[in-house]
């Protein structure tokens, strides 16, 4: 779509903006805050939140396993990568030979998180795509429920009855145009969803904060990732080299975006989407009281490529917040510069297992003590001492793939 870029003082987005969710989203958040009065006094809880579409991916994988993934979108490492049609027509072999790549995240793309995932130990990745996802713990659960409360400060969520994977993936578009907006007007937002093509795959990810300085020109927004922890205390370096690759690749997407770098015909060839697909009735209303019509996915797509041409690169220094968990105090901060030569290094590593082209590798020897609080030590061949590993059993064990903001894992 053609269209210029909207302009925000048309938008008419309230200065708390909304979010839209699905049916299926609002009963896994109500029933996570129902949860919450019998597992924590004093947290609220959250589980994670899936879209239909999501939910029915995992399932059909852990069948025919006999699944973690973080929403994978598909690519190859040389030119192949630059062509999905190849990568698509890579679908026809069977299962078996299928990389992790292609067998677990072609529906919803690969995800930040199965990057960190796989940085934190590839074999422990492995094994959770095959199985099953780690066990969430008291830890994990009162981490989710502190990021839904931050926000829930400045979102008001909305329900939508989605129809079809049409619908699921405006839903996001939808909410990066609202959350953007209210980044220009008031200088923050939370949550925010990232979909973009790096490296030659589909990426998405959900930036946890975003700041904008509220005076000068030519501002530059700043990107927060919050960490809850149990302890008293700041993580290991693993953990935190760990959450520095989190945040280097939201700039890296988000750079992407802001340099106009969406390519829209390929992203509905690539997930087999209908561009002209009428909308549901809910979506089409909901924008409409927005301040942004839309009709087809195609618009909705539009007005993602447009928003994101009004707004400026993010800022090289990136910071990570630590809280604890008991009365959400501040332990710590880390601002760090980003490195895009060691992103770069580290996301083509990933991608060499991912895509199939050699093994999983274990985790380094100085970091064998991550093995006491893998759920898998006991079968792990990289295991020193499975006699003794704890698994996922302890309260303080937290990085789980699809819940590491709220890791809380250390030596």
């Amino acid at each position: 779509m053609d269209e210029s870029p909207p302009n925000p003082q048309e938008l008419n987005i309230p200065n708390i903006p909304v979010e839209f969710v699905s049916e299926e989203e609002m009963a896994l958040i109500e029933a996570a805050y129902a949860a919450t009065r019998s597992s924590l006094s004093s947290s609220s809880v959250s589980s994670s939140i899936c879209s239909r579409s999501r939910l029915q991916s995992k399932m059909r994988s852990i069948q025919s396993i006999s699944l973690l993934s973080k929403r994978g979108l598909n690519g190859s490492s040389e030119p192949d990568i630059e062509d999905s049609c190849n990568l698509r027509s890579t679908q026809k072999r069977s299962r078996v030979a299928q990389p992790f790549l292609l067998r677990f995240r072609r529906d919803w793309g690969l995800s930040v998180t199965d990057l960190t995932a796989a940085e934190w130990c590839e074999k422990q990745m492995e094994f959770t795509l095959r199985f099953g996802k780690p066990k969430i713990n008291k830890a994990m659960k009162a981490g989710q429920a502190r990021h839904l409360k931050l926000k829930e400060e400045v979102v008001k969520k909305v329900k939508v009855r989605v129809q079809s994977d049409e619908d699921t993936w405006a839903i996001k578009f939808i909410d990066f145009v609202t959350g953007a907006t209210q980044l220009l007007f008031d200088g923050l937002t939370r949550e925010i969803p990232l979909i973009g093509f790096v490296e030659g795959v589909w990426l998405v990810g959900v930036v946890d904060e975003i700041r904008m300085s509220e005076k000068g020109s030519g501002r530059n927004p700043i990107l927060v990732d919050t960490k809850t922890r149990v302890r008293d205390s700041l993580p290991s370096e693993p953990q935190r080299r760990n959450g520095r690759l989190q945040l280097m690749c939201y700039k890296y997407l988000w750079d992407t975006l802001v340099a106009d770098s969406f390519p829209s015909g390929q992203f509905f060839n690539f997930f087999s989407l209908n561009p002209n697909y009428i909308l549901c009735e809910d979506i089409r209303e909901k924008t409409a009281n927005s301040g942004f019509p839309t009709k087809t996915l195609d618009d909705i797509v539009g007005y993602y490529r447009n928003t994101c041409s009004m707004l400026p690169p993010s800022q090289d220094h990136l910071l990570l917040r630590y809280e604890l968990q008991k009365d959400q105090s501040v332990l710590g901060e880390d601002q760090f510069v980003y490195d895009p030569d060691w992103l770069k290094k580290q996301i083509q590593g990933s991608l060499e297992f991912l895509l199939g082209e050699r093994e999983a590798s274990y985790t380094p020897e100085e970091e064998r003590w991550k093995c006491r609080y893998c759920q898998f030590a006991s079968v792990c061949p990289g295991n020193p001492t499975p006699n003794s590993s704890r698994g996922s059993t302890s309260s303080d064990t937290s990085q789980s793939f699809e819940l590491e903001k709220n890791s809380d894992l250390a030596p």
